[in-house]
């Protein structure tokens, strides 16, 4: 069972981009069907009746699709030198959107590590990393211009602009900031690390494959599986205050567009 209607799966390179000529557009064609075609590895206990969004993302590719409120978002790098640059915006009101520098500063901590928040710039959580075995992600470097792009025609998918698009995650590839304030690439945790996210308000998700700006070895595949999650991982997942009074904004939210919803 794949999920095709569910996805928006494109894989593009520098070269397969150019479609100015019909051999040009059939070979960009082409390679966007491959990326169709191969199946990203399911986290254990997760059988693939259950799963609703799997992509393997090739490197040089893009995809997107919307999730809903309580999906759990795996990214995993199957082969040791991924690289995912990922950006959220809420579904239903994507002027509210990833605030990079509120995902660092509000919980005191620019590491991504499980029990962090990723913060909307109203101060609510998009979405929690409730499981992470890589350890190697960064929050300061944003993407590469040719990462950039990619997210830019994922987003037109939705409706959405450039300027929709603000600063970038990037998982898999570590950065580590010295005590004179210079940024260290630290390179990947290996083949089969994985991070699990909870989504905690409706999203557009967009994700790209390709190099880190600190780190321009080759990348590889970034595999993507969503399922159901459970509530209670998502509240037990810190105890902050800081994260608390996130999650206390984010449920009046999701009230209120309840309650506007019951009127319609």
């Amino acid at each position: 069972m794949t999920h095709p209607a569910s996805t928006h799966p494109a894989s593009t390179s520098p070269a397969s981009t150019n479609t100015a000529s019909t051999t040009a557009a059939r070979a960009h064609a082409r390679a966007q069907a491959t990326a169709t075609t191969a199946a990203p590895a399911l986290p254990e206990g997760v059988p693939l009746d259950d799963t609703t969004w799997t992509v393997r993302l090739p490197p040089g590719g893009y995809t997107s699709t919307v999730l809903g409120r309580g999906t759990r978002l795996r990214l995993a790098d199957p082969h040791g030198a991924a690289c995912a640059h990922l950006f959220l915006l809420r579904a239903e009101s994507p002027w509210e959107r990833l605030n990079v520098a509120d995902t660092v500063k509000v919980p005191w901590q620019a590491y991504l590590g499980t029990g962090h928040p990723l913060l909307s710039d109203q101060g609510r959580l998009l979405a929690t990393v409730v499981a992470d075995t890589s350890g190697r992600h960064d929050t300061l470097c944003g993407s590469t211009r040719e990462g950039r792009l990619l997210l830019e025609r994922a987003a037109t998918k939705h409706g959405l602009s450039p300027r929709d698009i603000g600063p970038t995650l990037s998982f898999f590839r570590g950065v580590r900031v010295g005590g004179d304030g210079a940024l260290t690439a630290t390179g990947s945790a290996g083949a089969g690390a994985y991070v699990d996210l909870i989504v905690q308000l409706p999203v557009t998700v967009l994700v790209a494959a390709t190099a880190h700006p600190l780190d321009d070895s080759p990348v590889t595949d970034v595999d993507l599986v969503a399922w159901p999650g459970e509530r209670l991982t998502a509240d037990t997942a810190n105890d902050d205050p800081e994260y608390r009074r996130a999650v206390e904004n984010t449920e009046q939210a999701w009230s209120a567009a309840r309650t506007r919803q019951e009127w319609i």
